[in-house]
């Protein structure tokens, strides 16, 4: 082996999804649900666990003396602002109650007796696809997480930015006229996120619905009615239904991905303006959307563009759920790493 074996793992609100990284290769990859209501200390257990099962089978499969337990290190990409120096959770959302002020790096080597190094989920998505993904080779690179947020990681020569609170990346919370007036989840209103994220469009989609095309009156969490315009057809429940709904046909489902999706590509366009990246690779779960959703996203991009970055491209990310691991190990690369501001 020319290089130590790293154990890569990506922790959510509802799944820690783990794999081996030897040599640059992801293979004997396991999951296990997060329990998220159990606490932290359940959840680094859990984690601790996964890690220990990808290295048994790692090594069962390449021969115990040549994976040796002593060369294993451990990359995590996490849900959270995690701080890349100390590995601490600086702060994280309700879906993990009390993992603010987990110390990652500290707890999980006391539990597994192996160097720790920890970024942000979507930070680590973007040092994946950099890595071997959509934007391999380019010297700076956005990476743009749409789905159940709006979230994205920038890296230049390399280098993951994080900023000096390390939050860096959360394109969610930038301003837009589109959400002009609608509430956000971090507690502002008039953020992207709040019209162009998975919810928020099942939102649109509801108030487009009932008649009320007024921002100021969408519902600020997901529908739960099951009232459909005719008072028999269902609303969708979920992104996953309102995008079936759109292929199908349905006008309002149409516009509401269109609205989002303008949105966010002005957003976008406005960023490129900022910082000039070679490339904006695009992931999530919005990602996955035919042309409804990438057509009026891709034009709003453009027209925001000044002359100078006209052209730049707007691809799909290439790596999947994956890229948070080859990420999360790449952690320990020479090449990839992050980079945070002190001043």
């Amino acid at each position: 082996m020319t290089q130590p074996a790293t154990v890569a793992v990506d922790v959510g609100g509802t799944k820690i999804r783990a794999g081996s990284v030897i040599d640059g290769v992801l293979a004997h990859v396991r999951s296990a649900p997060t329990p998220a209501t159990a606490g932290a200390r359940a959840v680094l257990d859990t984690i601790a666990e996964v890690a220990a099962a990808v290295i048994a089978e790692s090594s069962g499969s390449r021969g115990a003396e040549s994976l040796a337990e002593s060369e294993w290190r451990i990359g995590i990409g996490a849900a959270g602002v995690i701080d890349p120096e100390t590995c601490t959770v600086v702060s994280a959302t309700d879906s993990l109650p009390g993992w603010a002020g987990t110390e990652l790096a500290s707890e999980l080597s006391a539990r597994t007796d192996l160097p720790v190094r920890a970024v942000n989920d979507v930070h680590a998505h973007a040092l994946g696809e950099a890595v071997t993904g959509a934007s391999r080779g380019a010297r700076s690179s956005l990476l743009v997480a749409a789905g159940t947020g709006i979230g994205g990681g920038f890296i230049t020569n390399g280098h993951l930015l994080t900023g000096r609170n390390s939050a860096a990346g959360h394109i969610g919370h930038v301003p837009s006229a589109a959400a002009a007036r609608l509430d956000c989840p971090c507690g502002g209103t008039g953020h992207v996120e709040a019209i162009a994220s998975g919810p928020a469009i099942l939102n649109t989609y509801q108030r487009l619905v009932h008649g009320d095309d007024s921002p100021a009156s969408a519902p600020t969490s997901a529908p739960n009615s099951r009232s459909g315009r005719d008072g028999t057809a269902p609303i969708p429940a979920n992104t996953r239904e309102l995008a079936a709904a759109a292929s199908a046909g349905d006008a309002l489902a149409v516009r509401a991905f269109e609205t989002g999706a303008r949105a966010l590509g002005s957003a976008l366009g406005g960023i490129v303006n900022v910082l000039s990246p070679e490339v904006i690779v695009v992931g999530g779960g919005l990602a996955e959307m035919d042309e409804t959703w990438w057509t009026p996203l891709r034009a709003a991009f453009a027209a925001e563009l000044i002359p100078a970055a006209s052209g730049t491209p707007l691809v799909k990310a290439e790596l999947g759920q994956d890229a948070a691991l080859i990420g999360a190990a790449s952690l320990w690369n020479g090449e990839h790493s992050q980079k945070k501001e002190t001043h």
